[in-house]
């Protein structure tokens, strides 16, 4: 397998155990139970994508892309789907429930710009849990978080307007998927942390998001990865 088209499993680790501990994070009562169950369902993750190592000790891209999900279909990583197995039942419940609401509206939104609708419910529930009145404090606003800028960008006259917020953060994310060739994880953590960050550091694929990753704040190193595991969740 030639180098330039492989990824150091180390770097793979690390993307897991962010993922891991997206999946903690939304977890609550006994710790001790739940913590050994994250320890068995990580390491046979973490088994099933090392299997898929060559001679060279490297991860092969199909198997990177498959994890950040590059493509724009329904289908479910088989690698990733293993670490929310003991979670799914009770994430894609509550989720569903928050989500419901808004489903008309981002279902429309998706079809209108082609996005899968379950990476644009998995950005909501990141970035807002579908509040649509949230606020951050650097002042992105509604469901999808938009800032004063992109928003008026994309015709936005009230950010807290579900409809506009949904539309307008579907045609950002519909042209950062775009930009970047279908790679999902670089759309994603252009969206978090900005294109002109992710465009500096030279990132165009997945695999040199996984080689630089390092290099994006902290904050969206853990984005990409649960926004991944969100969507998946939103597959099922």
């Amino acid at each position: 397998m030639n180098s330039t088209n492989s990824i150091d499993p180390r770097v793979m680790k690390e993307l897991l155990q962010l993922q891991l501990m997206g999946k903690l994070s939304l977890l609550s009562g006994d710790t001790a139970t739940s913590n050994t169950d994250d320890s068995s369902d990580f390491s046979a993750l973490l088994d099933t994508v090392m299997g898929q190592t060559s001679a060279t000790g490297l991860v092969g891209q199909d198997t990177f892309n498959a994890m950040l999900g590059k493509t724009t279909t329904n289908n479910v990583p088989s690698s990733l789907a293993a670490l929310n197995k003991a979670y799914t039942p009770l994430q894609t419940v509550s989720k569903a429930l928050s989500a419901s609401q808004y489903d008309g509206l981002i279902q429309a939104a998706s079809h209108k710009y082609g996005v899968d609708s379950s990476l644009v419910k998995a950005v909501i529930q990141q970035e807002s849990e579908f509040n649509h009145q949230a606020v951050s404090p650097a002042g992105a606003k509604g469901l999808m978080q938009l800032m004063d800028g992109t928003g008026s960008g994309f015709g936005v006259t009230n950010p807290f307007d579900p409809k506009q917020n949904v539309d307008a953060g579907t045609h950002f994310l519909s042209n950062l998927i775009q930009k970047y060739n279908g790679y999902e994880g670089v759309a994603l953590a252009a969206y978090n942390a900005g294109p002109g960050r992710v465009d500096r550091l030279g990132i165009k694929t997945d695999q040199d998001l996984a080689n630089k990753l390092h290099l994006l704040p902290t904050e969206t190193q853990a984005y990409v990865s649960k926004v991944i595991g969100h969507k998946m969740n939103f597959a099922l």
